[in-house]
């Protein structure tokens, strides 16, 4: 009887994993999840991202100083603005 106990265990522990697979897949597939991840090193990197609706997001990319401000669909790409300079770290505001 206690092997079955086992096999019941070892069973339910594969049917939630698979559960938390199928919710992850399901939430990347329908755009819950973010799939746009900042924190990108040199020169090139992600300022914010801002979901317009369940199919669009508005995109900050930095560029060494500059930024450009790009609408992101998911049949098109378009800039919105380009070149948008950036104060260093530090600098106040005037």
């Amino acid at each position: 009887m206690e092997s079955l106990e086992y096999i019941r265990f070892v069973a339910g522990l594969a049917v939630v994993v698979g559960l938390i697979a199928a919710a992850a897949w399901a939430a990347r597939r329908f755009g819950l999840a973010p799939r746009i991840s900042g924190g990108g090193a040199g020169r090139l990197g992600i300022v914010a991202v801002q979901t317009v609706d369940t199919r669009r997001r508005l995109v900050l990319v930095r560029r060494d100083d500059r930024e450009h401000l790009i609408l992101i669909g998911p049949n098109s790409e378009t800039v919105i603005e380009t070149g948008i300079a950036t104060k260093p770290v530090g600098e106040s505001p005037q």
